[in-house]
């Protein structure tokens, strides 16, 4: 992302309805995988540190190590989770600088479509998970939606479902779960996207009036008791994916068709 949008997300990312959804889903996972204290996860691609600034009030005990290839990202991110138990490194997730099997956990939150080569990302991620490792992935869906916002935050892609299941599946990950979400307001984003003129400041990542933001909040957080009430919702802006590293005793476990993790 250029500039711009960098210091939007630093400004936002603390306050904003889907920031906050986002994370709730991270928080959820993480704690159902019931890592110890102590525990290391990899949040590759940080950008401004919203999630492990988040996640560490909610989730003590975790050691982060995030990696962002934008520099301005990774500065506000240091200056944003000052004090807390985090490593930040610039760098790229294709190119992980870390030893094999070095994390219990790792997350990717709307990073992968931002990246070329994601296959390589992923087998990176693979590469440094220890074996039983989970990865929580969230993309953007639908390659129909595809507008002025991917063009902002310098999208490559729109995911699809198959598409991803594949991928992920193609680079040594068994799939546990998936869901899409953020499904009830996709009628509305869509209009928003495909039909309204596009707006001056770039992305839809901003402020929203208090009123809307909480009602937007409260739709989020409905799915969410949908969503692990198992419900699986076919459609939705973002595509959430639980995948696990095999323990290595060469029996893949099968995909599953329950809900999301969180």
């Amino acid at each position: 992302m250029d500039l711009q949008e960098t210091l939007k997300l630093a400004a936002v990312e603390d306050d904003m309805w889907y920031f906050r959804g986002l994370h709730a889903h991270v928080s959820g996972a993480l704690q159902r995988a019931g890592l110890k204290p102590g525990a290391t996860v990899l949040d590759a691609g940080c950008g401004t540190g919203g999630l492990i600034r988040r996640i560490s009030g909610v989730r003590p005990g975790i050691h982060w190590k995030g990696i962002d290839i934008n520099p301005d990202a990774v500065a506000l991110a240091r200056e944003r989770t000052r004090g807390l138990p985090v490593e930040l490194a610039v760098g790229s997730v294709t190119r992980l600088p870390w030893d094999d099997a070095v994390f219990d956990a790792a997350v990717s939150m709307d990073v992968l479509y931002h990246v070329e080569d994601d296959a390589l990302s992923l087998r990176e991620c693979l590469r440094v998970l220890k074996p039983g490792g989970n990865l929580w992935l969230n993309v953007p869906a639908h390659s129909w939606l595809w507008s002025y916002h991917d063009v902002a935050t310098s999208a490559v892609r729109r995911y699809d479902r198959k598409a991803l299941l594949e991928l992920v599946g193609g680079a040594g990950f068994d799939v546990l779960e998936w869901t899409h979400w953020n499904s009830l307001l996709l009628p509305l984003i869509a209009f928003r996207r495909k039909v309204l003129p596009q707006p001056a400041e770039g992305s839809d990542v901003m402020k929203y009036p208090p009123l809307l933001d909480g009602l937007f909040s409260a739709v989020l957080l409905a799915e969410r008791y949908c969503i692990q009430a198992g419900l699986r919702f076919p459609m939705g802006s973002s595509l959430w994916i639980a995948a696990r590293k095999p323990d290595g005793d060469g029996k893949p476990q099968a995909p599953q068709t329950k809900q999301q993790d969180g």
